[in-house]
């Protein structure tokens, strides 16, 4: 029933058992989302707690991923300002929390954004922070975040589409030596008739 407001308010112990949170988004930031933590509520307790919480926001990073540019464009748009998310709690490292995060999209289903990032190639798997590497669940997760990133791979989205043939061909021309000495001769010719 504690709202935690703070990465170092959020007890060691619930990091090392993988606990679930859940919190409400407030924006996309380039180091991760601020979320609001939104504690269990118990109505008479939770009625008197709020006037004594604090306000703060927890800083989560996405555990295993490094985004690419497009995903951060991605998690703007999809993530919405006030929508719950749950986050599982996998690590901490100063004042960001590690987590795997979790959107409901309706009532049986839900998604996971580490997941779907890699999935859409808007990002690379990295190393899970926070969890030893030696454990079950950091190989259970790590070739989950795997697995969706092959998925991209395959189907050459995002960061894995390969430029057409046409565009290898103007690459190619373009950084061409031959090309690249005929351009200067012709803005030499240009600025010397110009004269």
């Amino acid at each position: 029933t504690t709202k935690f407001t703070s990465a170092l308010d959020i007890p060691v112990e619930f990091v090392e058992k993988n606990v679930k949170l859940r919190g409400k988004v407030h924006h996309v930031t380039e180091e991760g989302l601020k979320v609001e933590h939104v504690p269990i509520s118990i109505p008479f307790i939770t009625s008197i707690q709020r006037k004594w919480q604090s306000k703060g926001l927890l800083l989560i990073r996405l555990a295993g991923v490094e985004l690419a540019p497009s995903g951060m464009a991605w998690l703007q748009q999809e993530l919405k300002p006030n929508q719950m998310v749950w986050f599982q709690l996998l690590g901490r490292e100063d004042l960001a929390l590690e987590c795997f995060v979790l959107v409901n999209k309706g009532r049986l289903f839900s998604l996971c954004l580490n997941e779907e990032i890699l999935r859409q190639g808007l990002g690379r798997a990295a190393c899970i922070e926070g969890l030893a590497h030696d454990s079950r669940l950091y190989w259970k997760l790590h070739r989950r975040l795997l697995r969706a990133e092959v998925k991209a791979w395959k189907k050459k989205k995002g960061i894995w589409k390969e430029a057409s043939y046409s565009e290898r061909i103007r690459d190619r021309i373009s950084s061409n030596k031959f090309v690249e000495t005929f351009k200067q001769l012709v803005n030499w010719l240009r600025s010397s008739v110009g004269r």
